[in-house]
């Protein structure tokens, strides 16, 4: 490339304006290009995993090359405003008027159009760096992929194509400026080359290093310190952000720590030594893995309670060794499961010396768990942009969406080296949204771990593998773990995994990858080679947590009538040594809300007259509770049926889904309404849980088993039995295919017993497994018809996850696939989850004076937002922490004023989407709404009831 002496960048040319100091001119647009640049350096050297740098480095065809492909980050981070040299100049008063001469009189020129600055980049990006230089065939394709990058700097990407009009982008002038604005950046980073190519998927991660350090360089705070005091020559400035990266980092909690790793005791603050499969994990993986390079992925089966997730950390200690990751990410199916976890990592972490890693829970409602506290809840404003794309009400919300620091901020939590939360959050990756690849160099440089992975719909496994399919290009080490997975599906996801790390989908398509129950199976992405746990390690496991699981099916029928078979008849005969005797702590599960709700009064009335709030001996846990009362109670239940105890003498906790995954819960005995298998399964996983335990170390309290609990002992409550039908108010919640097989499979158990773990894995098969044999002529018309239901619903749900994730990573040529739909452009306006939309009720009280207030003794009045929306961060809290979750179906035909919320709450960001039930207070306590054909009211002890 020849040398060649280019204009000075014109310092008028700003880059910030909105929310500086009015007494000074704006931050010049060089400035922040400069900060970027040197952000994006600091990024790759402190920030980004071995394993990221490695693959992007791949990407660019500079393997080995690392130096050279860390500057042209850098050179991408320091081009991606240069759109800003146009049009955009302009929609900013205050920073048009310190624009020079030269450019400030061609504003009769530009059009008064208003188009993005990020397109304005994605256009000129080419153009600019031909007049760098680059202009061999492949050094333009490059700067194609450079421009896309430019282009997708504020979280969506656009078609090459796209244009803006020539007047926006000025005339030579302005065009003299891109150039030397470029050449500047250029010059400062040592005028890196081009590579010969630029892959997709690297480019993908290399959009997120430039999204994160432009968001690091323009928090509010530190742009008002630079402005007031800058350095007179670029080459100081751009020294001292250099300088700065580093602080930038720690601030924003982004700044990796390295655990001092402990033994598996003191690690986990577990008593006693790991179980067969944990020192399988800890012995054999780190054989199994070897010399790999390119990440592999474990799938991890075993029965409820036999210590998957410890499982999954040490075997995240080996993968993170062998293949550079730092830290991981653990995903749950529930928020529930979410907030439990996240206790169990943080005091892990804690136990070995990470208590300044960055540790996130990642969820829609993370921000109001009480591991937040109030005094956490600061905003730091992000200027991500001054004026061309987002008007006053999106800049209002990206403020106040998220009131934490900065990294619990909207959209950042997956950027901590340590993230647990819900699945969903990572789902995001592979969907249309803007900033998913923000959320993709999140992952990709963390161990990636999925518990319950058996509990997604059809629709969720889908975008699971495809998110598998990215990790897989990324070389990311992934942990599944399941206690109930059919074997199509984890041979699905792992070659879902493979595909994405370069393996022919004709060549996988030969193979079958099964993994042992109980155990763990190992596929390196690389060689595509697997290794299992040993035979000797299996039979350890088998013998060591094997358990006689006697399951006893009683016909029931709900409703009115059926007698000595009604349901709630049934189950008091079932109780009765829990209310007499020794007592005991017992399990019942429901498949409804509102089936909870009845059978925890039926069996309150029956048993103890005190309610939960009392401190009864029956208690109530379901997900239509106040987010505070939800949390209390979780915690309660699970301290109750704990494993460090206190155990008490007498508990009924009954329950809806939400114990059936990831709560940590030990039963005398558990019953349950009939459900498919494989979460019966999960069920009778809370029954007898920790017994080996106990046994080894002592009941807590020196409180055994009751003398009527002999053994583990699951109870249906099966309404099909005997010829009966799935209730109508258990609606679309299960497959009536898989009921009815689930019924057929747990009658004809022999001697009805199952072993634990021996049984399992057959018994999910028959159930859930892909059953090509199905028999049309048997066993009868209606189960055809519910087997064809259920096929069509399962179909229907991966055809639409398909066509709506991204494509697979091998698949993209243009960065603009990832966001190919048109109007998927916000998270809001597509789902993870297939079902009802839900909205977040808040239910209140209108006092006999006329007050309105969020309790029933009108002590709290419901807060009012100022007159631009804003409101105070503890306000919001008290708030949203008493919203409920509820189908919006069910308020379609509510009277608007019954469910309006307040007028002042209209442009804030979170409590302008709310409902407000309003209740009249009568007695004490609120009057039921009419709602519809319904009556919808909050009962302190209940929960919100629907009738």
């Amino acid at each position: 490339m020849m040398a060649k002496k280019w204009d000075a960048p014109d310092e008028s040319v700003w880059g910030k304006s909105r929310g500086l100091s009015p007494g000074l001119p704006p931050y010049p647009l060089i400035r922040h290009l400069l900060d970027a640049a040197a952000m994006a350096l600091h990024l790759w050297d402190a920030y980004l995993s071995e394993n990221q740098r490695a693959r992007i480095a791949d990407g660019m065809g500079l393997a080995g090359e690392l130096e050279r492909a860390r500057n042209v980050v850098g050179l991408c981070a320091g081009l991606h405003d240069i759109g800003k040299l146009s049009g955009f100049q302009f929609c900013s008063l205050h920073g048009s008027q310190y624009l020079s001469a030269e450019l400030g009189d061609s504003r009769r020129e530009m059009t008064a159009d208003r188009f993005g600055h990020d397109v304005a980049g994605l256009q000129v990006v080419q153009e600019v760096l031909a007049d760098l230089g680059f202009a061999a065939d492949a050094e333009l394709k490059v700067a194609e992929r450079l421009a896309e990058i430019v282009g997708g700097h504020h979280g969506r990407y656009h078609r090459v194509e796209n244009s803006v009009a020539p007047a926006f982008l000025g005339g030579p002038a302005w065009a003299r400026q891109r150039t030397a604005h470029a050449a500047a950046v250029h010059e400062l980073l040592g005028a890196p080359e081009v590579p010969g190519v630029f892959k997709a998927p690297a480019a993908v991660l290399v959009t997120g290093v430039v999204i994160l350090a432009d968001w690091l360089v323009s928090q509010e705070d530190y742009l008002r310190g630079r402005q007031q005091r800058l350095e007179p020559v670029l080459t100081d400035h751009f020294e001292r952000s250099l300088k700065d990266a580093p602080g930038l980092l720690v601030v924003a909690g982004l700044a990796r720590v390295r655990l001092q790793r402990k033994g598996f005791s003191e690690a986990y603050g577990i008593q006693g030594a790991p179980n067969p499969l944990q020192l399988s994990v800890m012995e054999e993986l780190r054989q199994a893995v070897g010399e790999g390079r390119r990440g592999g992925i474990v799938l991890v089966t075993a029965a409820p309670g036999d210590g998957k997730s410890e499982t999954a950390l040490e075997a995240e200690r080996v993968l993170s060794e062998r293949f550079g990751t730092r830290g991981y990410a653990f995903l749950l199916p529930t928020m529930a499961t979410s907030d439990q976890m996240y206790g169990r990592v943080a005091k892990a972490l804690l136990r070995q010396a990470g208590e300044n890693a960055g540790l996130t829970l990642v969820h829609s409602m993370a921000w109001l768990n009480s591991a937040y506290a109030d005094d956490d809840l600061e905003t730091q404003g992000v200027l991500t942009c001054d004026g061309d794309e987002v008007g006053e009400r999106r800049l209002r919300a990206e403020a106040d969406m998220r009131p934490q620091r900065w990294l619990r901020g909207s959209k950042r939590p997956l950027l901590a080296q340590f993230s647990v939360g819900t699945v969903d959050q990572a789902l995001m990756a592979v969907l249309p949204v803007r900033h998913n690849a923000l959320r993709l160099l999140a992952l990709s440089g963390k161990t990636f771990i999925v518990d319950e992975a058996h509990a997604y719909d059809p629709y969720m496994q889908v975008l699971l593998g495809r998110l598998l399919n990215w990790l897989g290009a990324y070389g990311v080490p992934v942990v599944l773990l399941s206690a109930t997975m059919p074997a199509s599906v984890s041979d699905r996801l792992i070659k879902e995994y493979l595909q994405g790390a370069g393996h022919k989908k004709r060549e996988l398509s030969r193979r079958s990858f099964n993994a042992p129950y109980p155990g763990w199976l190992y596929v390196d992405g690389e060689s595509g080679r697997e290794t299992s746990i040993s035979c000797a390690r299996r039979h350890e496991q088998m013998h060591a947590r094997s358990m006689e699981l006697d399951i006893a099916v009683e016909p029931v029928v709900h409703g009115r009538g059926g007698g000595s078979q009604a349901r709630l008849a049934v189950m008091e005969r079932v109780l009765k040594p829990v209310s007499e005797g020794e007592g005991g702590t017992a399990l019942v599960v429901c498949n409804t809300v509102g089936d909870a709700q009845d059978t925890y009064l039926q069996l309150r009335q029956r048993f103890d007259q005190r309610s939960h709030e009392e401190g009864g001996t029956v208690q109530l846990l379901h997900a239509r509770f106040p987010g505070d009362v939800r949390e209390a109670r979780t915690r309660e239940v699970t301290e109750g049926l704990g494993r460090e105890g206190p155990r008490p003498v007498r508990r009924i906790v009954v329950a809806t889904q939400v114990v059936e995954q990831s709560l940590d819960l030990d039963a005398d005995i558990v019953i349950s309404d009939l459900a498919p298998l494989s979460l019966l399964l999960q069920r009778a996983g809370r029954c007898w849980r920790h017994e080996n335990h106990w046994t080894a170390h002592g009941y807590p309290g020196d409180r055994g088993r009751p003398a009527w609990a002999s053994g583990p002992r699951l109870v249906v409550l099966d309404p099909i039995a005997g010829g009966g039908k799935t209730p109508e108010q258990w609606g679309e919640v299960y497959s009536e295919h898989l009921l009815a097989t689930t019924s057929r499979a747990i009658a004809g158990i022999e001697g009805g017993t199952i072993s634990i773990p021996g049984d399992v894995q057959e018994l999910v098969e028959a159930v859930h497994g892909d059953n090509p044999d199905f028999d049309w002529n048997s066993p009868g018309a209606s189960e055809v018809k519910a087997w064809t239901v259920h096929k069509g619903k399962e179909t229907a749900e991966r055809s639409m996850a398909g066509l709506l994730a991204i494509p697979r990573a091998r698949s993209v040529s243009a960065l603009h696939d990832l966001h190919d739909l048109p109007g998927e452009e916000d998270e809001w306006e597509v789902s993870t989850r297939l079902g009802a939309d839900s909205v977040r009720l808040l239910c209140a009280y209108v006092q006999e004076d006329g007050r309105v207030t969020l309790d029933a003794e009108g002590e709290q009045p419901l807060p009012q937002a100022t007159s631009d929306g804003k409101m105070p961060v503890s306000s919001v809290r008290e708030v949203m922490r008493r919203t409920i979750p509820v189908r919006a179906d069910w308020l379609k035909e509510a009277d608007p004023g019954s469910v309006a919320r307040p007028e002042s709450w209209a442009e804030h960001p979170m409590l302008g989407e709310l409902r407000v039930l309003r209740q009249f207070v009568e007695g004490g306590s609120g009057r039921p709404v009419k709602v519809g054909a319904k009556l919808l009211w909050l009962d302190k002890d209940l929960g919100l009831v629907r009738k």
